[in-house]
């Protein structure tokens, strides 16, 4: 039977424990809601510019953009993997790196060179352990809340970098939010921007593109285009990160509860054994004077 002393001990830590993870799991929740909020009106913004992009390559205009056009050249390709800078919440960052490998090699296998961008400490870690890679760019800054003009300075780079046709390929890899009980990771192609060309389309949306455009452009929609495409670009990509963002803090709020369920059951089963081996104890002294008395009387 262990010492109760001891058990005692253990079932202190256990709580102290249990106060920091309840703590935890509470600002987590707060967290979420807010990067919800964030998220939720970034959606409404992206669907809504990449409709507009639709429309607007729809018309009978003889427009093209190099983010648009399909690369045939295979001579370089970047991997954007967005994973947070701490730890505690589950299988968040592992799950994006195992979604973001298959990629990584298919891309190895199609391109002549590769570069690796990791957004957040735990991802440049799994990295390194596993694949013996270091990324080329790392990032440190993006935590719950992030900004667009952080996000903005990333597109740029990346923006330049295609327009000039120094990479021919854009892969973002990050943990998709599609509903508060839903996330999935995801690797989405950024570069080129073919998934926004009216391709695809249902009947009616041809019918109506080929009757004429829906728009008055001025001065002229190649202007426009000119503006709204490598817009479009920017806002997808900063939905990627509050995407993370908001699936970050709900992975973290679901391993902070299990922490602090299993946290209430360890407290009970020590509980149990404490009570139970201070009963032994109790047990073992009264024995002990009851044989200490017989001896007395029996001499």
């Amino acid at each position: 039977m262990a010492n109760p002393r001891t058990l005692d001990k253990r079932r202190k830590s256990v709580r102290n424990i249990k106060k920091i993870t309840r703590t935890m799991e509470l600002i987590a929740t707060a967290r979420f809601k807010q990067a919800m909020d964030r998220a939720s009106a970034a959606t409404a913004f992206t669907q809504r510019i990449t409709q507009l992009v639709k429309d607007l390559t729809a018309t009978e205009l003889e427009f093209q953009h190099p983010l648009l056009e399909k690369r045939e050249s295979k001579k370089k390709a970047v991997l954007l993997v967005l994973t947070s800078n701490r730890g505690l919440c589950g299988g968040y960052n592992g799950n994006i790196c195992r979604a973001s490998f298959p990629r990584l090699k298919e891309l190895q296998e199609e391109y002549g060179e590769v570069e690796l961008w990791i957004s957040g400490k735990k991802g440049i870690a799994i990295f390194r352990i596993q694949k013996k890679m270091t990324p080329e760019k790392s990032f440190f800054n993006f935590e719950d809340k992030p900004r667009y003009e952080e996000v903005e300075t990333i597109a740029v780079d990346l923006l330049d970098a295609f327009q000039s046709k120094e990479i021919d390929r854009l892969d973002v890899a990050y943990m998709k939010f599609v509903s508060t009980s839903r996330q999935e990771p995801s690797v989405e192609t950024l570069l080129p921007l073919g998934g926004l060309e009216g391709a695809g389309e249902s009947g009616d949306a041809a019918e109506k593109s080929s009757a004429g455009s829906m728009y008055e452009f001025i001065p002229s929609a190649e202007s426009i285009l000119e503006e709204v495409v490598p817009t479009s670009f920017k806002v997808k990509l900063f939905k990627c990160f509050l995407d993370a963002a908001v699936c970050e803090q709900i992975a973290r709020r679901v391993a902070m509860k299990a922490a602090t369920e299993n946290a209430n059951d360890l407290i009970k089963f020590l509980s149990r054994e404490y009570n139970r081996a201070r009963q032994s104890r109790i047990t073992n002294e009264i024995m002990e004077i009851i044989g200490g008395v017989e001896a007395l009387a029996s001499s």
